[in-house]
């Protein structure tokens, strides 16, 4: 199985921060925005990646659109956390 992992945040450029292990099987790309989340997840579609995950920062209506655009063909996850650790989060993603 051939699987993506895309993180989000401002600071990303997709064309240089992205990793592969394992000949490419298991990817890491950061995007900078859902606008170019949504493209590369037409590419990694195209270049036959089986499923995608996607970070927290996407939330549910991100991971919706990234679905959308991949026609709903792969399986795209996104990452929660307990509602316990929202201050965890908050002081960790703050920095």
């Amino acid at each position: 199985m051939r699987f993506a992992f895309l993180i989000m945040g401002d600071d990303f450029n997709v064309e240089a921060d992205r990793a592969s292990i394992h000949d490419g099987d298991a990817q890491i790309v950061g995007v900078a925005n859902l606008k170019e989340a949504k493209e590369e997840a037409r590419r990694l579609q195209r270049e036959g990646v089986d499923c995608i995950e996607l970070c927290g920062a996407f939330k549910e209506d991100g991971a919706r659109e990234v679905i959308e655009a991949t026609g709903n063909e792969l399986p795209v996850g996104y990452i929660v956390h307990f509602p316990e650790q929202d201050e965890v989060y908050r002081a960790a993603f703050s920095k």
